[in-house]
Parts: structure tokens; sequence; C-alpha cells
């Protein structure tokens, strides 16, 4: 029996949704959407839980990943169409917050909860390494090579280049999905899951498995319609505030990463880093996987300009954020020190967004 409030809601956030389509958020409404996306986020995590126990690992936190990033990609390219060419830098702007939320902001909460409740974690390096390395190429080819091409002006690609990327993009995550969910599983499977209640807890029914499927769909599309309906009010804030462009790609990756991030949170703390980890990761690939491509499409077929090339403050924080990634996850075992650490360079992130 599924929560009477894992049931309300996702109802009441798509009730506001849409209300906000028919007629606007204004004023108190605002507000009340807000509050809204929040018990949606909540609602998501409980409902991506209950699908996951019935499914088992890793495939469980792959489908929360992988169902807000299909759509976030919807979001990303309704902006696009509907901004023109002042949305060129909207998807790099997206997808560089989602990997620097994810890979510092997300993995640093996780390491500190997890460090300061349980002193050291563990986790399988081949799964995670393995995720990193098809990380750092497909942020590489995606953010950081347009930078330095010189078949076109600009830190953008040409319509063959962006077509390569593309489907370089959407391969290699199509190989990593393949390798987490049938070749090698066991890479990305806790070690000794022995005395974690939540793996061996009875597992839900189907009709509760799909009961929550169905109502994790509703929360995730009322989660990312609401954070639409919210972001011309983001966008007014940002430029009364004097504050860069490139701030409302982060504050739209912030709503959206919301579930992903307390589900993370919530695994970390219950001493599953392996899991808070999968997701981490699984998210930040397919936020790149299938972002790339869908833009591509888009701007390829209506003959849309797109900026993909990173500054060379955001390439900083870039390298040194797989710096730091590559030395976290060398051994295996973290500590609350190494969620400090990504924590530091997140908020770097954050101010340097807000003074570049």
């Amino acid at each position: 029996m599924l929560p009477i409030w894992s049931v309300g809601l996702p109802l009441v956030a798509a009730t506001f949704l849409g209300l906000g389509l028919g007629w606007g958020l204004a004023g108190v409404g605002l507000w009340l959407g807000a509050a809204a996306l929040m018990g949606a986020v909540l609602a998501s995590v409980h409902h991506a839980e209950v699908v996951a126990h019935k499914v088992g690992e890793p495939l469980g936190t792959l489908v929360l990943a992988v169902a807000i990033t299909v759509i976030e990609v919807s979001l990303i390219v309704s902006l696009m169409l509907a901004g023109g060419p002042d949305k060129a830098a909207l998807p790099r702007d997206t997808i560089f917050s989602a990997v620097m939320i994810i890979c510092n902001g997300v993995v640093g909460l996780c390491l500190l909860s997890g460090g300061l409740r349980h002193q050291v974690q563990t986790f399988r390096t081949e799964g995670v390494n393995g995720g990193l390395a098809a990380l750092v190429a497909l942020s590489t080819l995606s953010l950081v090579l347009p930078t330095f091409t010189t078949s076109s002006a600009g830190p953008t690609y040409t319509p063959a280049q962006l077509a390569f990327a593309a489907a370089a993009s959407l391969a290699l995550w199509l190989v990593f999905v393949f390798v987490q969910t049938v070749r090698h599983r066991d890479f990305f499977l806790p070690e000794d899951d022995a005395h974690d209640p939540h793996v061996h807890a009875a597992p839900p029914s189907t009709a509760q498995t799909w009961a929550s499927l169905g109502l994790l769909m509703v929360a995730l599309v009322s989660v990312v319609g609401l954070a639409k309906l919210l972001s011309p009010s983001i966008e007014q804030a940002v430029a009364q505030a004097g504050a860069p462009k490139a701030v409302v790609g982060v504050a739209i990756a912030l709503l959206v990463l919301l579930p992903e991030t307390w589900a993370a949170v919530r695994a970390a703390a219950a001493n599953r880093l392996q899991t808070s980890l999968n997701l981490a990761i699984g998210s930040a690939l397919a936020s790149i996987g299938l972002t790339i491509p869908a833009v591509a499409v888009a701007a390829l077929w209506l003959d849309m300009p797109l900026v993909l090339g990173l500054s060379n403050k955001d390439l900083v924080m870039l390298g040194l954020t797989f710096l730091v990634s590559a030395i976290t996850f060398a051994q295996g075992r973290t500590n609350m020190l190494q969620g400090a650490v990504h924590l530091v360079i997140f908020a770097s992130f954050l101010f340097l967004a807000l003074v570049p």
C-alpha cells in the first residue's frame, strides 16, 4: 500500500502545472508552485526507490537517471525553440552545470554525509572508474573540443562535427548502459550488502511497482514543467541582479537534479554509497549522452545556432573536477575529507558563476 502523501504530492504538483500552463504563475502562485515542485521531488524519490527495489540494482538507479534526463532534454529543447538565437548557449550551460553539480555537489554531499555517519565507506572501483572515464571522454568531446576546433568561428562545431559528436556521445552512453546492466553488472553492485535492510526487505508487489512507476512519471513531468514555468522568474531575477546569463542554466540544472540529489544523499546516509555513485555518475553520463544528440538534431534540422565550447574559466573548473574525482575514486574507500573537497569546488563553481 503506497503512503497517501506519495500519491497526493504528485497529483497536487500536476494540478499546479496544469493551472500554470493555463493561466500562468504569479505572486503567491509562484511560491505555491515552488512548494509543489519540492513536494514532487520528495514523491519522485520515494517512487524511484520502490521501482528500484523491485527491479534491483543497478537497473533501479538507471530508471530515475534516464527518466529525469529525458524530461530535462525536452525542457532544454523547448526553451531553445522558444528563445531562438538567444538560447544558443543554454544546452552548454545546463550540461556543464549538471556535470559540476553532480560531480562536486551531489558526490560531495554523499561523501560528507556518509563519512560523518559511517566514517569510511567503500564501493566498487571497476564500475565507478569506468563510468568516470566515459564521463571525461563525453565532456571533452562535447564541451572542450568546440573551443579549440578551427573549422567554424567561435566555440562551435560545424554541422559535420556536431553530427559526429552527437553520434559518438549516444554510442558511448549506450555502451555504458550495456556494461552496467548486462555485461559487467556485478561491477555496479555493492560488495557487501548482507547488513543492508533495504536490500533484504520484502519487494513491493507488481501492482505497487506499476503504480509507483506511473506516479514517478507524473512527479518528474511536474518537476520539470514547474521548473520551466518558474524559469522566466529566474531569468528576471538574474537580470535584475546583474548576474551572467549562464546562471540561468545553473538554476535550471539545480531544480531538475533535485530528485537525484535527494535520492543519492539518502542512499549514502544509509551506507549504500555504491547506489549513490551509480546514480550520480549515471545521471551525468545520461545528461550528456542524451542531451547532445537531442539538441544536435534540433539545431541541424531547424538550422539553429548552438554554442558548446566552454570558456577558459569553466575549462579549468572542469579539469579540476575530473582530476579530484580521479583521486577520490582511486582506492574504493572514501571519508568526509573527500566530500569536503568536492563541496569546496562546488561552492567555487557557484561563486564564479555569479562573479566570473
